[in-house]
Parts: structure tokens; C-alpha cells; sequence
């Protein structure tokens, strides 16, 4: 079960959200918020799978917030929905490691596709280990010779194979961390690479949990589908 935490400004809106939540197989609400302290205060506590984040909260702005629970350790997943679309808003989500951003207004149907993605993305599937370079580089969309879909704004073509090759090297699933040590770079931005992937389906994301304090997120490198 997908647990999910709705921060709204609008406790109205906010109802409707966590309704259509708790209506798709799979996902369960399990706390809303109107305000950025309070949804700071819920994540903390109650440490949700998918976050679907407002961003005109009255008293922090969403992006702020998602900030502020990064740094409170919280690795919950999020969604934007939002009625901003200024280029640098989304750049600034994705560079946060948002998964998806989601325009308002919007119908029931585009939230629970949104929903299903997000949901595929975390299927346990097997991982897979790449036999050569070729299979990275079909991973990373390069087998066109380079002309696959762009990476976002400020993530590298070479850090980004890097990334996936430590994966594939591996044959197990990596923390943030390990994968950081791996490649040689910072934590946080070893984990834009990795939910970046995670988000278009080539990595795979599961929760480790320890005898204390909140999960792990673990990354894996997953098999090419036909």
C-alpha cells in the first residue's frame, strides 16, 4: 500500500485530492495539510510514500517545504500539483527530485494517471545485471548515438552514465549514498540522477527498513522491456 500525505491550501480542495487518492487500488491517504509547517509536521511524522504538494501555501512555499523535509531526513516521493507553470518553478521541482508535476485545474483522471505511474515505477520487478556498455548506454536512451530525451537542466550526460554503471556494476540495490561513493559525488545529487531514472521507469525504488528511524530508499538498475 502507497501511503500518501495531500498538502492543500484549500481544506476543501484538499478532501476532494485524498478522495480521488483513496479511490485508486493501491494508494491510501493517510494525513492532509493546509499549511507548510503542518505538512512539515506530518512528514516528519508520519513519513509517507508520495507526497502531493501544493506549492501557494500561505505560509511557505511548497518547493521550500519539500526543501525543509529533505533536510528532516524525509525521502517520501512528491508530486506538484499545481496551478504554477513558470519554467524555473518546474525546473526547481525536478532539481528537487519531484517525480511529477501535475497543472491545475485538472480532472480526476489525470490525477489517477499520474497516480498509476507513479505507481509502475515502484513495482518490484527484478534487477538486472548489464552485461556490457551497450546496455548501458541503451539504458540512458543513447543507443541513437546521443539523441535521446534530455537529461533536465543541470544533470550531465556523463555523470548520468556514470550513475547507471555503478547500478549495473552492482547487481544489488544502492542507497543514495552508495551510489554517491561509487560515483565520487555528493549524496543529493546522486539522488536527482537516481529519481530522475526512477521516474522514467529505468531504476527501481525500494524502502529498506532498520531496526530504527525512518526507511532507506534503495535504487536498482531494471531489466529493458520490449
Amino acid at each position: 500500500m502507497i501511503t500518501v500525505l495531500v498538502v492543500d491550501d484549500d481544506f476543501r480542495v484538499a478532501r476532494i485530492h485524498s478522495a480521488f487518492v483513496d479511490r485508486v487500488e493501491g494508494f491510501r491517504t493517510i494525513g492532509v495539510a493546509n499549511t507548510g509547517q503542518e505538512a512539515l509536521r506530518l512528514a516528519v511524522a508520519l513519513v509517507p510514500d508520495l507526497i502531493l504538494l501544493d506549492l501557494y501555501l500561505p505560509d511557505v512555499f511548497g518547493l521550500d517545504v519539500l526543501n525543509r523535509m529533505r533536510v528532516a531526513g524525509v525521502e517520501g516521493d512528491a508530486i506538484v500539483i499545481s496551478a504554477a507553470n513558470e519554467s524555473g518553478t518546474v525546473e526547481r521541482a525536478v532539481k528537487l527530485g519531484v517525480v511529477n508535476y501535475l497543472l491545475k485545474p485538472f480532472t480526476q483522471a489525470d490525477l489517477v494517471t499520474r497516480l498509476q505511474q507513479y505507481q509502475a515505477t515502484r513495482t518490484a520487478r527484478r534487477p538486472a545485471t548489464l552485461s556490457d556498455q551497450a546496455a548501458v548506454d541503451q539504458l540512458l536512451g543513447r543507443s541513437d548515438g546521443g539523441r535521446g530525451e534530455p537529461l533536465p537542466k543541470g544533470l550531465s550526460p556523463e555523470t548520468a552514465e556514470s550513475i547507471l554503471t555503478a547500478l549495473a556494476s552492482a547487481g544489488v540495490e544502492l542507497s543514495a549514498q552508495e551510489c554517491a561513493d561509487a560515483v565520487g559525488i555528493a549524496r543529493v545529487s546522486a539522488r536527482r540522477y537516481l529519481e530522475f531514472y526512477a521516474g522514467r521507469g529505468t531504476v527501481s525504488v525500494s524502502l529498506r527498513y532498520g531496526a530504527r528511524g525512518r526507511p532507506e530508499r534503495r535504487y536498482a538498475i531494471l531489466a529493458q522491456t520490449q
